[in-house]
C-alpha cells in the first residue's frame, strides 16, 4: 500500500527543506536550507527523526493535505492556526510543537502563521524525497530539489516512508523570542558609509517591507550615505549580509541569497539572531545593535544548547 499526501491545497510557498546543500557556492549553487533553523529541527524531534531530516516548510499559509495511507506521526512546529478533519468531516483544532497521529482519510488544513512567517510539518520516518548533492532543500529560483524543484502544486502527492513511533507522542514548550532588536557585526565595507550613518544604522528603527522572501529582505528607513562607491567588485557573500544599495536602503540577504554580490556590506547578523529576523512580518520595525566576535560567539553556543 503507498502512504503519501494528495496537495488540495499547495500554500502560499511550501517547499521540502533540510539544513542546506553546502560546498557548491564556487559553482553559484547557494546552500538554501530551511529559514528558521531551531523550529525546523524541532518538528523532527518531536516525530523521533535525525534532525537534518527534511521537512516541509511553509510560509504565511500552508497546504491542505489528505492523507491515503497508514496511520502516521507528525508534527507541526512554529506559531501556527490548524485544524485536523477527520475522514467523517468533523473539525479539531491542531495545537502546535507537538506531535500527533493522522489516520487514513484524515485532512489537515494549515491556515496560517501567527504573526510570524514560516512554519515545518514533519513526519515520522521521513518523506521520501530524492537527494541532489546531499541534500534535500528546495531552490525554487535554481529548479534544484525534490518535486522538480519547485514549490508544492494542488493534486501532487507527497509520498512517506512507514512511521517509526506511532503512540510516542512528544510536546516541546519554549518560548518565541518578541523582541525586536537583531544584533550583527561589522560588515567589510562599513567604512563606505559616514560616520552619521553608520551611527544612524545601530540607532534608528527600519521597517521591513513586503519586498521580502527566501532570497532577501529590503527595509525603509533612515538612508545611509555611501562616501566611497555604492558599488564594489563582486564578492562571495553569506547568509545574513546587509548589503546597501545606491538608494541607501538596507537589503538583509536571507536563505537563497546569491552567492555574490556588488554592494557594499554594513553588517552582517549573527547567526544567533537568524532565525529570530526571518519570523519578523513586513510592516515590523527592528533596530540592529552592533556586537563584536565575542559576543556573536558566545550567543551562538547559547542558541545550540537550545536543542
Amino acid at each position: 500500500m503507498s502512504n503519501y499526501f494528495k496537495v488540495l491545497r499547495p500554500g502560499i510557498n511550501s517547499t521540502f527543506q533540510d539544513l542546506g546543500r553546502f560546498g557548491l557556492q564556487h559553482l553559484g549553487i547557494v546552500a538554501s536550507g530551511c529559514m528558521d533553523q531551531f523550529l525546523f529541527c524541532t518538528s523532527n524531534k518531536l516525530v523521533g527523526n535525525k534532525v537534518s531530516e527534511g521537512a516541509l516548510e511553509f510560509a504565511y499559509q500552508g497546504p491542505l493535505l489528505e492523507l491515503a495511507g497508514e496511520t502516521v506521526l507528525v508534527a507541526i512546529t512554529g506559531k501556527v492556526n490548524f485544524n485536523i478533519i477527520n475522514k467523517n468531516g468533523e473539525i479539531k483544532q491542531g495545537l502546535s510543537n507537538t506531535s500527533f497521529e493522522l489516520s487514513n482519510g484524515d485532512k489537515i488544513d494549515i491556515l496560517s502563521t501567527i504573526n510570524s512567517v514560516y512554519g515545518y510539518f514533519s513526519i515520522s520516518g521521513g518523506f521520501k524525497l530524492k537527494e541532489i548533492k546531499g541534500s534535500v532543500s528546495t531552490l525554487v529560483r535554481a529548479k534544484i530539489g525534490p518535486n522538480s524543484g519547485d514549490k508544492l502544486k494542488s493534486e501532487d502527492k507527497i509520498f512517506f516512508n512507514k512511521s517509526k513511533f506511532l503512540d510516542k507522542t512528544k510536546k516541546i514548550h519554549f518560548d518565541f523570542d518578541e523582541d525586536n532588536t537583531i544584533r550583527a557585526m561589522k560588515g567589510l565595507q562599513i567604512d563606505y558609509f559616514s560616520k552619521k550613518s553608520q551611527e544612524d544604522f545601530f540607532s534608528k528603527e527600519y521597517e521591513i517591507t513586503r519586498l521580502t522572501d527566501r532570497m532577501g529582505m529590503r527595509l525603509k528607513g533612515k538612508e545611509l550615505k555611501n562616501l566611497v562607491n555604492k558599488n564594489i567588485k563582486s564578492e562571495g557573500i553569506t547568509k545574513g549580509s546587509i548589503q546597501i544599495p545606491g538608494d541607501g536602503q538596507p537589503i538583509i540577504l536571507l536563505s537563497d541569497h546569491p552567492t555574490i554580490g556588488g554592494y557594499p556590506k554594513i553588517a552582517n547578523v549573527i547567526s544567533a539572531d537568524y532565525d529570530k529576523l526571518v519570523q519578523k512580518t513586513p510592516g515590523t520595525k527592528i533596530k540592529f545593535k552592533l556586537v563584536d566576535l565575542t559576543v556573536a560567539e558566545s550567543a551562538f553556543l547559547e542558541y545550540v544548547r537550545k536543542f
